[in-house]
């Protein structure tokens, strides 16, 4: 989109998408299932929802970030001005994470919420490679 592609950042991402992500969405999401399981109602939709946007919190952004600069060989743009980037680009995607992960976590059964929090996953990741040009 900004006329970058680099295939180093894109095998080293393809590896954090297949082992990092691979292993941790899917746990995270069973944990939230056991975290919830006696709640009903509303309160188990907002608490799953609420808790699938808390783990996709700045602090992940920043590591998304921090691994597409280091796998672009940015090494020098590397500093805490990730974070802040992280944080804005949290702020303005908050309510299309609240509904995309209300459906994720309330509407798709267990065995296919890896597969649509990874399709989100995979938009959110353009976005937030984008939003150092929104934000930086």
């Amino acid at each position: 989109m900004l006329d970058e592609f680099f295939i180093p950042r894109l095998l080293g991402m393809m590896f954090i998408g297949a082992t990092v992500y691979a292993f941790e969405i899917p746990n995270y999401f069973d944990w939230i299932v056991r975290k919830t399981q006696f709640l009903k109602g509303i309160k188990a939709t907002l608490t799953k929802t609420a808790l699938a946007i808390l783990y996709f919190n700045p602090l992940w952004i920043a590591r998304h970030l921090l691994f597409i600069k280091l796998f672009s060989g940015q090494f020098d743009a590397i500093g805490w001005n990730i974070l802040e980037i992280a944080f804005w680009s949290f702020l303005a995607n908050i309510l299309i994470s609240f509904i995309a992960n209300y459906i994720i976590q309330n509407r798709f059964k267990l065995k296919w919420r890896f597969l649509g929090s990874a399709v989100f996953s995979a938009l959110m990741a353009i976005y937030y490679a984008l939003s150092e040009t929104f934000f930086g």
